[in-house]
């Protein structure tokens, strides 16, 4: 029989010097260590969108919570009274009526997460000029009740109401509204139209999509993008809305009743070119303020004798008694 170095048939490799396995082992080693490798690689990229997940459901319910308030009674320098009333929202809307010198009046509807308490300078310097004015705490929002905030949808229906019971209230006078955020965002949504003579819009979202990119984008950067669309997927369930329910923007088109739209030009919450692209949408009669440096702040707090000039001149113009009014503007 002729010797040779070479294995039988069948065999294996004789092992290389120092190998402690057969080659064919080793190999098989190896793809067991990477396919066990890439097992946790997906398991903790799973977990990680899990908990991105549970995070961005948890921000969303916190954003939509109730906001509940004892406001207690109005303050001395103001001769207010409490006033309730019912709403299609579903809650019984709470507030303050000052009553004026007939020659007309206002409703203040607040922003999120606050309550009439945030209006009552601007009630101040109103019914100083001689307006009635008529503050409310919106559902879900100070002594209102209600289950979830809803960035103006239900928000809309209190309008609404607040709209007719300042008719009861100031009868046959002329109506103004403030609107800051998301109150403006309600004035907008309301459907039908809210019947009033004149509207000041403050620092409205045009829609709730660029509303959440806008927060997100401010307190998580570039992040923040990425998360948008996690957390938009949560108003449906949360709230019941879709996205294209809440588009302010596409109501101020059609909306001819005069308008002043104030922005901030620092503010980073509703952008000023969301702001502008709000006022380049709007039919006319129009008027744009914009207040420099001013964030997403109260800006009557913050431009003081500037603002109550802004807004008394644009009221002056548009709300008055029947003989002497402006011809009114409706879309």
């Amino acid at each position: 029989m002729i010797a040779t170095d070479e294995p039988h048939a069948g065999h294996a490799k004789a092992n290389r010097p120092g190998e402690r396995y057969p080659r064919t082992w080793r190999l098989g080693r190896g793809n067991m260590n990477i396919s066990h490798w890439m097992t946790r690689l997906v398991a903790g990229l799973v977990l990680c969108v899990l908990m991105a997940g549970a995070a961005i459901w948890f921000a969303g319910d916190l954003l939509i919570h109730p906001v509940p308030a004892n406001v207690g009674p109005p303050p001395i320098d103001l001769p207010a009274r409490a006033v309730v009333f019912g709403s299609n929202s579903g809650s019984m809307i709470h507030g303050w009526f000052v009553p004026g010198r007939g020659i007309g009046a206002v409703l203040l509807l607040h922003g999120v997460r606050a309550n009439r308490l945030g209006m009552l300078d601007r009630a101040r310097f109103l019914h100083r000029a001689g307006y009635a004015v008529l503050l409310i705490d919106f559902q879900a929002s100070g002594e209102s009740p209600g289950r979830v905030i809803t960035f103006g949808y239900l928000e809309s229906r209190d309008a609404q109401a607040a709209v007719a019971e300042l008719r009861k209230l100031a009868p046959g006078q002329p109506i103004g509204l403030i609107g800051t955020s998301m109150g403006g965002a309600a004035a907008l949504l309301a459907q039908p139209r809210l019947e009033v003579d004149a509207m000041v819009l403050e620092q409205v979202y045009p829609t709730l999509a660029q509303a959440l990119d806008d927060r997100l984008r401010l307190y998580a950067g570039v992040v923040g993008t990425w998360l948008e669309p996690l957390l938009a997927m949560t108003v449906k369930p949360h709230l019941g809305l879709s996205l294209q329910q809440m588009r302010p923007i596409d109501r101020i088109r059609a909306l001819g009743v005069p308008k002043l739209l104030v922005a901030g030009s620092a503010d980073r919450r509703t952008t000023l070119g969301e702001s502008l692209a709000m006022y380049r949408a709007t039919a006319s009669p129009k008027q744009l303020w914009v207040v420099p440096g001013a964030r997403h702040v109260d800006l009557d707090r913050y431009a003081g004798p500037a603002y109550r000039a802004h807004i008394l001149s644009f009221f002056a113009t548009w709300l008055r008694h029947d003989g002497e009014r402006v011809t009114r503007h409706q879309g």
